[in-house]
C-alpha cells in the first residue's frame, strides 16, 4: 500500500497541497486528475524523491522500483531497441557479469536469475512495445538521433514501460502519442501487473485504464473508486450533499444569532441566550463548495456559408518532395456540414492532408476546387512557437481589429477563453492551455467556413476540452479534426477518414470498431512475438474459448459483483446517516444517539474501505485472468 500523509507542498512560495491524504491498495490503477497549475506534477515529484515535501510523508513499502518516463529524450546513436533493452537495469546487469564470471556457482546463479526474469523473452517483450507505440522492425533498428523530439519521448515511455517498475508513474503520457499510440497504451496500462498513476485529461483513459480517480481539489486529495465517469456523478452527489447541508447549517445558525442577538441583553433572557451562544459555537460551519468556472471557448459564425461541396478533390496527390508523394489517389469531397475526423498512425501523412486542404501544400498532380471565397482556419500544436513571447493576448489581437475600440478588442479576447487577468499576460507567461486558447482564436479569428484542428488539445484539461467540445458544436462552419482524445473526436465529428496506405479514404465503422482493431492487431503482434507463431484459430473456436474462459471464472466475476453491491449498500447507508447527522437537534436533545450514530458511521466506513481493497484485489485479478 501507498500512503500519502498529511502532506504539504510549496512551489515558489505558493501553496499546492496542504495537509493532504490519501491511500492507495497495491495494485491500484489510478488516474491522477485535477485543474492544470493543480500541483499534479509536484506530488509525482515528492512520490519520486525529486522533491521536499513540507510537512507530512509518502510510505511506500521497502524495495518498491519507482518508474516513470525520463525528463529527456534519448538522443544517442543506439538502435531504439538496444535503448529499450537497457532500461531493465537488473538484466543488463545480470548479461554483462555473465561475460565476465568465472566461478561455477555464480554462473549458475546468473543463468537462473536470468530464467526467472523471463530475460530469453527480453527482445520480443521490447519490440511489442515499441511496436504499439508506432516503431515498425525497421525504425526500432534506427539510431534514435534520427528521430525527432515527440518520436525521442514514445521511446523515452516504452523504455520505463519494458523496465516494468512495481509503481508506474505516467503524467500525460498521451500528448506525444497518435490516437493510435494512445489506445495501445490504454489497453497495456489496464492489463498491467502492479500500481500505476497516470495524470492525465483523455477522459477515455480514465475511463477504460483505471479503477479509481484520485482528485486534486482545493489543495485536498480526495480517492474515489471507480471510472472518471463514476467519479464526476459521485462528486457531483456529494457537492448536492454539501450544498444542502450548508444552508441547513446557515439556517440554523441564523435561528441562533438571531436569538442570541435579542435576548443577550435581556436579564431574564440571559442564560437561554449564553446556551444559545455555546450551542452556535458547538453547531461549527459547513464550507461552501468552491467550483472553478472553465472559461468558456466560442468560434465566430461564418459571415455566409458557400453552397456544397466546399472542397472537391478528383485524382490529387501531395507531398513535399516532387515526384515523391505521401498521398495520392485522393477522390474527396468536404461539405459545408461535415465534421470529419482522420483516423491512422502518425506518419502516415494525416498532418500533410491537412496542410493541403488549408493551402499550405499545393497539389503535385489532380484536381482540388474550393468554393468562391472560403474561409479557412488552421490550428497546429507547432503554431504556439509562433506566438510573439513577449506580446500579450491584447497585442495579438489588435493589429486584426486596428479601427475597433479598446473594449472590443478585448472582448474578441474573452471569446477565445482568456480570463481579464491573462488579457495583459506576456505569451510566455501563458500556460499551454491558454497558449492553445489564444492560438486557436486566432486560427478562426476571420470567421472561417471551414476550420482544421491539428491536436488541439495537447494543453487542455478536462473542463477546457469540454468547453471545445461545446464551441465545435455550436459552431456553423465544417470541421476536420485530428486529435488523440476519442472523447472528443466522438462529441464532435459524424464522419470518419483513415489515412492510411499512401491514401485518404471512408472508414465505415465507427470508433469502437477501430479501438477493437488496435488492440486485437496489437495483442496479436504481441503474442506472435513472443512465441514466434500465428494464432490460426477460426473465429468459432475462439468465441468458444472466450466463453469457457468466462464459465471458467465466474465464481470469481460473482464476488466482484457480491461486493460492487455491497459498497452500494454501505455508501446508501452512510448517506442516510449523514442527513440524519445533517439536523444540529440531535446533538442538542439526543447527545447520546448523536454518538451512536456517529459510531455507526465510522464502522461502515471501515467496512467501505475493506470491501473497496477486496474488489480491486479481486477486479485485478479477473482482469489478469481473461486477458492472459
Amino acid at each position: 500500500m501507498i500512503t500519502i500523509n498529511d502532506l504539504s507542498a510549496r512551489i515558489a512560495g505558493r501553496l499546492l497541497i496542504d495537509h493532504a491524504s490519501v491511500a492507495l491498495p497495491a495494485g491500484t490503477k489510478a488516474g491522477l486528475v485535477g485543474k492544470n497549475g493543480a500541483g499534479k506534477s509536484t506530488l509525482f515529484r515528492i512520490i519520486t524523491g525529486d522533491m521536499e515535501s513540507e510537512s507530512g510523508f509518502v510510505s511506500i513499502p521497502k524495495n518498491t522500483r519507482i518508474g516513470q518516463v525520463a525528463q529527456e529524450a534519448p538522443g544517442t546513436e543506439e538502435p531504439l531497441i538496444e535503448i529499450v533493452l537497457k532500461a531493465d537495469k537488473e538484466r543488463e546487469a545480470l548479461l554483462t557479469e555473465a561475460e565476465t564470471a568465472t566461478d561455477p556457482h555464480r554462473i549458475a546463479e546468473i543463468h537462473t536469475r536470468l530464467t526467472d526474469i523471463d530475460s530469453h523473452s527480453a527482445e520480443a517483450r521490447a519490440a511489442s512495445i515499441l511496436s504499439g507505440l508506432g516503431f515498425d522492425a525497421e525504425a526500432q533498428l534506427r539510431p534514435a538521433s534520427s528521430f525527432s523530439g515527440g518520436w525521442r519521448m514514445r521511446v523515452a515511455l516504452a523504455a520505463v514501460l519494458f523496465s516494468e517498475p512495481d509503481l508506474l508513474l505516467l503524467d500525460e503520457p498521451t500528448n506525444y502519442l497518435d490516437l493510435e499510440g494512445t489506445l495501445w497504451l490504454e489497453d497495456y496500462v489496464r492489463r498491467y501487473p502492479h500500481t500505476v498513476i497516470i495524470i492525465s485529461h483523455d477522459r477515455d483513459m480514465l475511463n477504460m485504464a483505471v479503477n479509481s480517480i484520485i482528485h486534486l481539489d482545493q489543495k485536498k486529495l480526495t480517492f474515489y473508486r471507480g471510472t472518471y465517469d463514476q467519479f464526476e456523478r459521485q462528486r457531483a452527489e456529494a457537492i448536492e450533499l454539501q450544498t444542502k447541508a450548508k444552508a441547513k447549517n446557515d439556517a440554523a445558525r441564523k435561528h441562533l444569532q438571531s436569538f442570541i442577538d435579542r435576548f443577550k441583553a435581556k436579564a431574564s433572557k440571559a442564560r437561554q441566550a449564553q446556551s444559545r451562544v455555546k450551542a452556535l459555537e458547538r453547531m461549527g460551519t459547513v464550507s461552501a463548495v468552491i467550483e472553478d468556472h472553465v472559461q468558456p471557448i466560442r468560434f465566430p459564425k461564418p459571415e455566409k456559408q458557400p453552397a456544397s461541396p466546399i472542397v472537391a478533390i478528383t485524382g490529387g496527390a501531395v507531398g513535399y518532395t516532387p515526384g515523391k508523394p505521401i498521398l495520392k489517389g485522393l477522390n474527396l469531397r468536404i461539405d459545408n456540414d461535415d465534421r470529419i475526423a482522420l483516423l491512422g498512425s502518425n506518419g502516415n501523412g494525416k498532418s500533410t492532408f491537412a496542410k493541403f486542404i488549408s493551402g499550405r501544400l499545393s497539389a503535385e498532380s489532380g484536381d482540388i476546387r474550393l468554393a468562391p471565397n472560403l474561409k479557412i482556419g488552421f490550428f497546429a500544436q507547432h503554431q504556439l512557437d509562433d506566438l510573439r513571447p513577449a506580446e500579450t493576448a491584447v497585442q495579438h489581437v489588435r493589429p486584426l481589429m486596428l479601427d475597433a475600440p479598446e473594449a472590443k478588442v478585448r472582448a474578441r479576447v474573452a471569446q477565445m477563453g482568456l480570463a481579464t487577468e491573462k488579457m495583459e499576460t506576456a505569451a510566455k507567461d501563458l500556460s499551454g492551455g491558454e497558449k492553445a486558447r489564444l492560438l486557436m482564436g486566432l486560427a478562426a479569428f476571420e470567421a472561417p467556413n471551414l476550420l482544421i484542428l491539428d491536436e488541439p488539445t495537447n494543453h487542455l484539461d478536462i473542463d477546457s476540452r469540454n468547453a471545445l467540445i461545446e464551441a465545435l458544436n455550436e459552431y456553423e462552419g465544417a470541421v476536420i479534426l485530428i486529435s488523440h482524445d476519442r472523447h472528443l473526436i466522438e462529441a464532435t465529428v459524424d464522419r470518419l477518414w483513415l489515412v492510411k496506405d499512401g491514401t485518404v479514404a471512408n472508414y465505415d465503422g465507427d470508433l469502437e470498431d477501430y479501438r477493437n482493431t488496435i488492440v486485437q492487431s496489437s495483442r496479436k503482434g504481441s503474442k506472435d512475438k513472443g512465441n514466434g507463431s500465428d494464432d490460426n484459430r477460426s473465429k468459432a473456436e475462439q468465441r468458444k474459448a472466450n466463453a469457457d474462459k468466462r464459465a471458467a471464472f465466474a465464481p470469481l466475476k460473482k464476488k466482484i459483483n457480491d461486493i460492487e453491491s455491497l459498497t452500494g449498500k454501505l455508501q446508501k447507508q452512510i448517506q442516510a446517516l449523514d442527513k440524519e447527522l445533517e439536523d444540529q437537534e440531535i446533538y442538542e436533545k439526543f447527545p447520546a444517539k448523536a454518538a451512536s450514530k456517529v459510531k455507526e458511521r465510522a464502522d461502515i466506513v471501515a467496512k467501505l474501505s475493506k470491501a473497496e481493497e477486496q474488489w480491486l484485489d479481486l477486479s485485478t485479478e479477473y482482469e489478469e485472468a481473461m486477458a492472459g
